[in-house]
């Protein structure tokens, strides 16, 4: 946070008043939203910067894409890869990441 919080006073439909009822905080879980939005936002700029536009149909393609590797691999090996990932974040939060022989 950069500085003091500031009240606001906000309406929204029903439909977000009942998941933001359901946080434990719902002024965190509304900034991490509105923080995750603006990082969308950026991405979407330096896209664009590059080139890029995403569409719809673009974004569609792409999980149709996500969707055909899902379906192809077995639940074993995409859990196993998983597994792994998780593995390698935990021990880089840690600080016990090895750097492989060259």
């Amino acid at each position: 946070m950069t500085g003091p919080s500031r009240k606001l006073s906000i309406s929204v439909p029903p439909d977000v008043a009942e998941i933001l009822a359901e946080q434990p905080n719902a002024s965190a879980y509304v900034a991490e939203a509105v923080r995750d939005r603006k990082r969308l936002e950026d991405l979407e700029t330096e896209l664009a910067r590059a080139g890029i536009a995403v569409t719809e149909q673009g974004v569609a393609a792409a999980k149709a894409r996500r969707a055909a590797v899902d379906a192809a691999w077995p639940a074993e090996r995409y859990a196993a890869v998983r597994d792994r990932v998780r593995q390698h974040l935990s021990d880089e939060a840690v600080g016990t990441t090895e750097t492989p022989a060259a």
